[in-house]
C-alpha cells in the first residue's frame, strides 16, 4: 500500500511541470493592450465596476442591483445619467450624500485609487445611452 502511494506521488510531481507548461503556453496567447490606452482603461474600469457597484447599480448598470431593493431612493440608473464625468467622479470619491444625493452611496475616495476611479468613470461614460 506504502509503495502505491508512493507510486501516485512520484506520477503527479512527474507530470506537474506538463501542467504548468501547458498553463504558461495559454496564457502567453492572450494579447493585453499597453496600460496607457483607453482600451486598457475601459478594461480596468468594467472590473472595479464589477467590484465595487454592480450590488447596487446592476449588471446592466440600470440600478437594478441585487440590493437595490434595499434603498430608498433606489440607485441611480447610470445608463441614463445626465452628469459629465467631473460630477461622476466627485460622487464616487465623496459618496451621493456630499453631493446631495444619496446617503446610501458610500464615498469610495479612500477605497479607490485616483487611476480606479477615472477608469470606472470612463467605463460608467461608455454605457450611457443617449
Amino acid at each position: 500500500m506504502k509503495r502505491i502511494l508512493v507510486w501516485f506521488c512520484w506520477l503527479g510531481f512527474a507530470t506537474a511541470p506538463s501542467f504548468a507548461a501547458a498553463d504558461t503556453a495559454k496564457d502567453s496567447d492572450l494579447k493585453f493592450p499597453p496600460k496607457s490606452t483607453v482600451e486598457a482603461a475601459l478594461i480596468r474600469g468594467e472590473s472595479v465596476y464589477k467590484r465595487y457597484c454592480v450590488l447596487c447599480h446592476g449588471v446592466d448598470a440600470n440600478g437594478q442591483g441585487r440590493a437595490a431593493k434595499q434603498y430608498d431612493p433606489k440607485p441611480a440608473d447610470l445608463t441614463r445619467s445626465p452628469y459629465p464625468a467631473v460630477y461622476k467622479e466627485m460622487i464616487i470619491r465623496r459618496g451621493g450624500e456630499a453631493l446631495g444625493r444619496s446617503e446610501f452611496m458610500p464615498p469610495w475616495g479612500q477605497e479607490l485609487t485616483d487611476e480606479q476611479i477615472s477608469d470606472v468613470v470612463q467605463y460608467l461614460q461608455t454605457l450611457v445611452r443617449h
